[in-house]
C-alpha cells in the first residue's frame, strides 16, 4: 500500500467525544485562574434537593463534597444558537498525516476537535448547535438543535471530514457561507474555522459573505487556522524543495532560505490586513496555531457567550 492510499483511508479520530472532553476538562480546570471562575460548564443553576422529588438530577459530586443535596436545574429552552462552520478545502488537511490524535493534528484536525470541544460546552450549557461543513461543494448542513442524537451525528459528520480530503480543486468559500446566511434563520453565534487560503478577488468575496451573515445578525467568530512554523514563517531545512499548491497543482522549486524572510513579512503583513478587516466588519478575529492548545479558542467561546444577548 502506498502512502497516499494509506492517507486516504484515514477515518479519524478513534474517539472524537472523549478527546474532546478531554479538553474540555483540562481546561475548565483552571478556570480558577482566569476571569471565568463562576462558569457554569455543567448546567444553569443548582437548587436543594426536596424530599419526594426525583432523585434524576441529584448531583453526586457535590454531594460528596458538600454532605448536602442538590440537583441540577436546566433552563427549558435553550439561551444560545451557536452554528459551526468548517472549511474543509484542500489547504485545510497540510500537513498530510497518517493518524489524528491531540499530538498529532493538520489544520482539519484541529479544527474538528476544537469544533467537538466547542460543542462539548454547548451540551454542558443545554444550548443548540448546527454544523456546515464545504470543500468545493456544500458537503453537509444541519441546523441547531440540542439533542444528544444531534450531537452523535454532528461528531460523526465532522470525523468523516477528517478522510475526506479531494486533491487539486478550488474551493470557494464566500459562495458557501451565502448558502449558510439564507439558512440560519434565528440569531446564532457563528464560528468559523478557515486558513483563509483565498485571492485577493475571493477575499473581497468572503468579507461580502461574511457581511451577508452579519446583516442577519448573527455574531461572527473566524478562527483563522494555520502551521506557525511552516506557513507563517516558512522554517524548512535548506534543501532543493518542490512546494505544491494543493488547491490548483502549481509548483515552484527552490530554497527555502531564498524567500524566507521576505515570505515571513509578506505573511505577517496578510494577517494584519485580515485582522484590520475583520474589525471593520465587526467580525472576531482570532488567529490560532494549530501547534498551540485550544484555550485560546475555549476562552474565545467564552468571552462572546458573554457578550451574546
Amino acid at each position: 500500500m502506498n502512502i497516499e492510499k494509506e492517507i486516504n483511508e484515514i477515518t479519524g479520530f478513534k474517539n472524537l467525544e472523549l478527546l474532546a472532553t478531554q479538553v474540555v476538562e483540562g481546561f475548565i480546570s483552571g478556570l480558577h485562574k482566569s476571569p471565568f471562575h463562576g462558569f457554569s460548564a455543567e448546567f444553569a443553576e443548582h437548587k436543594i434537593y426536596n424530599n419526594g422529588e426525583s432523585t434524576k438530577h441529584i448531583d453526586w459530586k457535590l454531594y460528596a463534597k458538600t454532605d448536602k443535596l442538590y440537583t441540577k436545574r436546566y433552563e427549558e429552552e435553550t439561551n444560545l444558537r451557536c452554528h459551526l462552520i468548517i472549511d474543509n478545502s484542500s489547504s485545510m488537511h497540510y500537513p498530510k498525516l497518517k493518524h489524528f490524535d491531540i499530538n498529532s493534528l493538520n489544520k482539519i484536525g484541529f479544527s474538528v476537535l476544537a469544533g467537538a470541544a466547542i460543542m462539548n460546552l454547548l451540551k454542558r450549557q443545554r444550548d443548540a448547535v448546527g454544523l456546515s461543513i464545504y470543500s468545493d461543494a456544500y458537503d453537509f448542513y444541519s441546523n441547531e438543535k440540542g439533542s444528544e442524537r444531534h450531537h452523535q451525528m454532528l461528531l460523526g459528520k465532522m470525523n468523516e471530514a477528517l478522510g475526506s480530503k479531494k486533491d487539486q480543486v478550488k474551493t470557494k468559500t464566500y459562495t458557501h457561507l451565502h448558502l449558510i446566511a439564507e439558512k440560519l434563520k434565528r440569531r446564532s453565534m457563528v464560528f468559523l474555522f478557515t486558513d483563509m487560503f483565498q485571492s485577493d478577488v475571493e477575499e473581497e468575496k468572503l468579507f461580502e459573505a461574511l457581511q451577508h451573515l452579519k446583516y442577519n445578525k448573527h455574531e461572527i467568530v473566524l478562527f483563522h487556522t494555520f502551521d506557525k512554523e511552516k506557513e507563517l514563517q516558512f522554517d524548512f531545512n535548506n534543501r532543493p524543495k518542490r512546494f505544491v499548491d494543493v488547491e490548483t497543482g502549481d509548483h515552484v522549486n527552490l530554497y527555502a532560505d531564498t524567500i524566507k524572510e521576505s515570505y515571513a513579512a509578506a505573511v505577517k503583513d496578510y494577517f494584519n490586513d485580515l485582522e484590520l478587516k475583520c474589525g471593520q466588519y465587526r467580525i472576531k478575529y482570532v488567529p490560532v496555531d494549530i501547534n498551540k492548545s485550544f484555550n485560546k479558542i475555549l476562552t474565545t467561546y467564552l468571552v462572546e457567550r458573554q457578550k451574546f444577548g
